[in-house]
């Protein structure tokens, strides 16, 4: 059975329910040990990152429930105070 971009996006909203917050360094990590280097990307600091098309999917898999502190660089379950939108400060 082959991986796509959509199964790691729904293991990432797993681990985001099962945690209450996702980080995207570990994510990254976990992300290239469990399902490969084809979902992550190097980015010019040496730093690895979660690949583009794994990112959409996990939008459309998250649906608006789920922003993005872009200060912290992790995913967390909307909260009644944030902004519109999927990034939060």
């Amino acid at each position: 059975m082959t991986t796509s971009s959509v199964d790691v996006a729904t293991w990432m909203m797993e681990r985001l329910n099962a945690d209450g917050s996702l980080y995207q360094d570990v994510a990254a990590s976990e992300i290239a040990s469990r399902f490969g280097d084809t979902f992550v990307t190097i980015n010019m600091a040496g730093n690895v990152g979660i690949s583009k098309a794994v990112l959409a999917a996990f939008n459309k898999v998250s649906g608006d429930g789920v922003v993005w502190c872009r200060g912290e660089r992790y995913w967390r379950h909307r909260q009644d105070y944030d902004l519109p939108g999927r990034q939060q400060p």
